[in-house]
């Protein structure tokens, strides 16, 4: 069993920033792909940014490119999400995914263990 949890979320106004931030435990290892799915109320889940198991692949949804940066530590098992230039329509709650796999996926039913989220909220 993996434990995945996500820090970092908050409420900023539009063109602010955050850091979100989430550390594996458990069964898991290091080198695993891991992605950062959203889900804003009344709305389906979806993907956000994913990172492969080395770092060296990064997928982004459109709406997030140029603004948000994922990268990963894996001596420290924890993956980043950095926000930037936030609007309001990036308000939601943020999940953090890990796959049993180093290639990165987009789709959340490739993903095998989700952490319970975390809240970020902008402002207009």
């Amino acid at each position: 069993q993996v434990q995945l949890v996500e820090t970092g979320g908050g409420l900023v106004h539009t063109g602010g920033s955050l850091r979100l931030s989430c550390a594996a435990s458990g069964r898991t290892f290091s080198s695993y792909a891991r992605g950062w799915f959203r889900q804003a109320p009344g709305k389906e889940r979806e993907f956000v940014a994913s990172i492969s198991g080395s770092g060296g692949t990064t997928k982004y949804t459109d709406s997030v490119k140029g603004r948000f940066t994922i990268s990963r530590d894996n001596a420290k098992n924890t993956v980043y999400l950095q926000m930037n230039s936030l609007k309001p329509e990036d308000t939601a709650v943020y999940y953090c995914a890990e796959r049993r796999s180093i290639v990165t996926a987009t789709n959340t039913l490739d993903y095998d263990s989700w952490g319970q989220g975390t809240q970020v909220t902008v402002s207009s």
